[in-house]
């Protein structure tokens, strides 16, 4: 059981097999991205990406059968062998019990494509991206080349990607995006490449790169969210071949989004969008299109049954997560684990289904957004800036309502008689005066009660014509 070559090396495809060799240059000299990161890295970023803001991960595999700890489970178990590891192990499973015996016990029995769906269009995301194979090599599709230690053949005995993907473009407005780990732990041929320090390519040649070509043929993500080099270089495997054919040839090439996970090295510096490292959020304004993937449970990104209710992030935590985020130029992807038997905890269904609330009533201030020329107030901290600029619209936003009623904003240049304020969700043009020390404004919120707030948690001014 453990992760075979399975059928299929014979590739029948020539366009496969040009991905399999190191290549030169685009056929016919046609092709407008060349398999250089020089090339590949001018590419245009679709738009709808920076337009989305918001997107879910879901982090789902046979690691979510132990979940205790990690979805790294198998590896602190087998390979680090740390001690809480162990044993666990040894205090719930029988001797001689192998990571594999957990693949038929990953059934899957409550999923429900339509159910996680409707959650995910409630949540205000406009993204999802599923992990359709993580660091263990199992993938969530009946894979031609993961023979016995797949979705389909294994556990659910069911094609978890198709029946998500058919959900989320059927019935919801969001994109369909995978999550792809290059490497695997203990696959042998990954091993045995790892032992010649990469100078055999076996696993990409005969595993990763035509499981990666059946990915995006058969299920079309317009976000690929690429993982784990396992410390090799992407020329071993062969990155920017496969980009440029993702491109300029692929089903999704006008459409699909990459990340920079490409291959020791390329982290922060070649690819799409940049993530830079976990839960990256730097908290200033980057040069180069970013996203935050980060997580709802403090330490895991798969579903943890050892988690306790200070483990999770509150609404109010993740709303400054996304409103910082989306003010210096990121997107947030926001990531759940779902259980062993394919159930999204009630904590998780319920900070998505808040996020969305929120997002019911600010959304203008997040969504097609761009940064404005100051990302955060000087004077008053936790205020937030996103702008308009066809539409002259400046967004403030801010977590803490004032004692006093009155929210100094620093940043605005306002002109009497030009500029409104709003406050979203209210409506009702709001009293404002200059303040007369320094530059910025000072705007008198409306007198509300608990019912009459428009929302929690956070809460956004629509400041038209300000400097």
């Amino acid at each position: 059981m453990l992760p075979g070559d399975g059928p299929g090396l014979a590739l029948r495809l020539p366009l496969l097999l040009l991905l399999l060799l190191p290549t030169l240059g685009p056929a016919g000299g046609a092709a407008p991205f060349d398999p250089t990161w020089d090339s590949l890295d001018r590419r245009p970023l679709p738009a709808w990406f920076d337009q989305s803001k918001l997107g879910i991960f879901i982090h789902w595999g046979v690691f979510s059968v132990p979940s205790f700890g990690s979805e790294w489970f198998w590896w602190y178990w087998q390979k680090e062998k740390i001690q809480k590891f162990v044993d666990f192990m040894k205090n719930n499973y029988p001797p001689g019990f192998k990571y594999e015996d957990f693949g038929p016990l990953f059934t899957a029995k409550f999923f429900n494509a339509s159910q996680w769906a409707d959650i995910f269009q409630a949540s205000g995301a406009r993204y999802v991206v599923l992990t359709s194979k993580h660091h263990e090599g199992f993938t969530l599709w009946g894979s031609e080349y993961s023979w016995n230690w797949n979705a389909v053949d294994e556990g659910p005995m069911r094609d978890i990607v198709k029946e998500l993907e058919v959900a989320i473009r059927t019935s919801t407005d969001l994109r369909f995006g995978l999550y792809y780990s290059l490497f695997e732990w203990f696959h042998p041929l990954f091993l045995g490449d790892q032992s010649s320090s990469f100078q055999k390519r076996q696993f990409p040649v005969s595993k990763m790169l035509p499981e990666l070509y059946e990915l995006v043929t058969k299920y079309r993500p317009e976000v690929l969210w690429s993982d784990g080099d396992g410390g090799a270089p992407d020329r071993y495997w062969n990155s920017t071949g496969f980009l440029a054919w993702l491109y300029n040839e692929s089903p999704v090439r006008d459409t699909v989004v990459t990340n920079d996970r490409w291959g020791a090295g390329s982290i922060c510096k070649h690819g799409g969008y940049y993530t830079c490292s976990d839960r990256y959020n730097p908290g200033h304004l980057l040069p180069h299109k970013w996203e935050n993937c980060m997580t709802i449970d403090k330490f895991s990104w798969g579903y943890r049954r050892d988690a306790g209710i200070s483990d999770y992030l509150t609404i109010e935590e993740l709303v400054k997560q996304l409103v910082q985020t989306v003010s210096c130029g990121g997107n947030l992807l926001m990531n759940i684990g779902p259980t062993q038997d394919g159930t999204i905890s009630p904590i998780f269904e319920e900070r998505l289904r808040q996020m969305g609330t929120w997002l019911k009533v600010n959304g203008e201030a997040i969504y097609e957004t761009i940064t404005w020329r100051s990302q955060n107030d000087t004077v008053t901290p936790d205020v937030w800036y996103t702008s308009k600029p066809k539409e002259k619209l400046v967004y403030a936003m801010f977590l803490k309502w004032p004692t006093t009623g009155q929210l100094i904003l620093g940043q605005p240049k306002a002109t009497l008689g030009s500029t409104e304020v709003k406050l979203l969700g209210h409506g009702q043009p709001l009293h404002w005066t200059t303040l007369k020390v320094q530059n910025g404004i000072m705007v008198e919120l409306p007198h509300l009660t608990s019912h009459q707030m428009p929302c929690k948690w956070g809460w956004a001014l629509a400041l038209t014509n300000v400097m």
